[in-house]
């Protein structure tokens, strides 16, 4: 057992070491900090992270251990339920207080009041913070009370309130005794066999460091145009701090301080500003929905839809998966999001789009796909996305709006040059037919090396009778 008592810090989803409210007050304790992270995969409703968010947390936990490591400290790593580890860690340590930073989901309110109760029945004190969220979410009401169910008026009514500026950790770091740590190897977070990641390994750099670097570049290259120029995933004008903000790598409030601090030094306009800005608020109010409506992976938030009738189309689902459905734009956004881990959000609407309007499938099956294969993939955020598209969330796009995947690739990749990237057999087709092979001359097809239905399907449906087909069916659980 250490003496003196020390600090112990627990990490969730939030590792980092600037801007850490947890850590900031662990330190201000004056104890010695012994600091650990519990890969709690047991708990009850817990979501096990999927394949893609498991690499990236292996990859972010080793950058957060090499960074605890060059203050002087060991990051203690433990598997198992979190009921009972952190109760096992105080006990080694002897800790007098534990810190960490508020979740929002209901299975891991439930861990966490759990565990506060039982700390608290051993002396032990338990303090927790807000620090994943630019305001925590019983904080931003209706003026009667009600949670919000709408962004915009929830985005106004939030933008009102005041936002604390993010700190650093103190310079002065006293580490306690360390306690028996396991070897994050021994986790097997990254794939072996097969190792799908290799794309994935190209593609980002997990970690604090990372996540600086990753808003450097947005800002020094990418936030002035983004109020238009985002939507182009042609040319890649996105900030892709999405799933750096999703392990805590960085907080929403050092984005949105860079953010405002580059606004007022002319780097970028108050549309571009405002426009990102906005992103941020429409991640808090993802988060709102998830504690409000805790269910939100399962459950429509629209229970209208509970009635919707739903098709079973498994050869429809596996050439949406595999980028294989015919429409350029569709497969292009697949086949990024398994070679990289990540779609472009513009995308990320037609593909979900194209699972839920065109093929009637369930939005269910859609997000698990994506909870499975993105690094990003957020508890708040993937779900919501996907009963935004599919008009059961609380504030959804109309039913009635059925993206037609030609014509939405035509107009924000007017080149093809997405489609060229990511579906390469169809590089040699002019920008003209790019988003609609089927339409090209057999003469074209042929100097492009395209045979369509061999080296590039078909359309698996027509885009006019899918939406006919779709229209009927919402219009059903609408009384229309």
């Amino acid at each position: 057992m250490s003496s003196p008592s020390c600090a112990l810090v627990w990490f969730r989803d939030d590792l980092r070491l600037d801007d850490n409210p947890a850590l900031k007050a662990a330190q201000a304790s004056g104890r010695p900090l012994a600091l650990a992270y519990v890969l709690d995969e047991e708990s009850e409703r817990l979501r096990p992270l999927g394949g893609a968010a498991r690499w990236w947390l292996g990859r972010s936990l080793a950058s957060l251990s090499a960074a605890i490591a060059a203050k002087g400290g060991r990051l203690i790593l433990r598997r198992g339920r979190a009921g009972d580890i952190v109760p096992t860690l105080v006990e080694e340590l002897n800790a007098a207080a534990v810190y960490w930073n508020r979740r929002y989901g209901a299975a891991e309110i439930a861990v966490d009041t759990a565990l506060k109760s039982a700390l608290a029945d051993r002396g032990v004190a338990v303090e927790s913070f807000g620090g994943s969220l630019l305001h925590e979410p019983w904080t931003v009401r209706t003026q009667a009370g009600d949670p919000f169910r709408v962004f915009t008026p929830f985005y106004r009514s939030a933008g009102r309130q005041a936002v604390r500026t993010p700190s650093r950790a103190d310079d002065a770091w006293s580490f306690a005794g360390s306690a028996r740590s396991d070897r994050l190897d021994d986790w097997a977070l990254e794939p072996t066999a097969p190792d799908w990641a290799a794309g994935v390994r190209a593609s980002w750099t997990p970690g604090e460091r990372g996540a600086r670097e990753r808003l450097a570049a947005f800002l020094d290259d990418d936030l002035a145009g983004y109020a238009t120029l985002r939507d182009r995933p042609d040319l890649g004008r996105t900030s892709r701090l999405s799933p750096h903000l999703r392990f805590g790598e960085i907080s929403p409030h050092q984005v949105l301080a860079a953010v405002r601090h580059a606004a007022d030094a002319g780097a970028a306009s108050p549309a571009d500003t405002e426009k990102l800005i906005s992103e941020l608020y429409w991640r808090e109010f993802s988060y709102h929905l998830l504690f409000h409506f805790p269910d939100l992976a399962g459950t429509n938030v629209n229970r209208r839809f509970d009635a919707f009738e739903w098709q079973d189309d498994p050869a429809l689902e596996r050439a949406w998966r595999r980028g294989r459905t015919g429409y350029p734009i569709v497969d292009a956004g697949m086949r990024q999001l398994w070679q990289t881990g990540w779609m472009h959000n513009r995308v990320r609407m037609l593909a979900a789009s194209f699972l839920i309007k065109h093929g009637l499938t369930d939005w269910r099956r859609g997000e698990a796909w994506f909870w499975d294969t993105l690094v990003d993939a957020d508890p708040a955020n993937n779900p919501a996305s996907w009963q935004w598209v599919a008009g059961s969330g609380a504030d959804a796009a109309p039913y009635f709006r059925i993206f037609n995947p030609v014509t939405q690739g035509e107009t924000f990749d007017p080149d093809g040059a997405y489609v060229r990237r990511f579906v390469p057999e169809l590089a040699g087709l002019p920008a003209g037919v790019i988003h609609k092979p089927w339409t090209a001359a057999p003469e074209m097809l042929r100097r492009a090396g395209v045979v369509l239905g061999e080296t590039y399907p078909f359309p698996v449906l027509e885009h006019p009778a899918a939406r006919e087909r779709a229209l009927a069916r919402f219009a059903r659980i609408r009384g229309d």
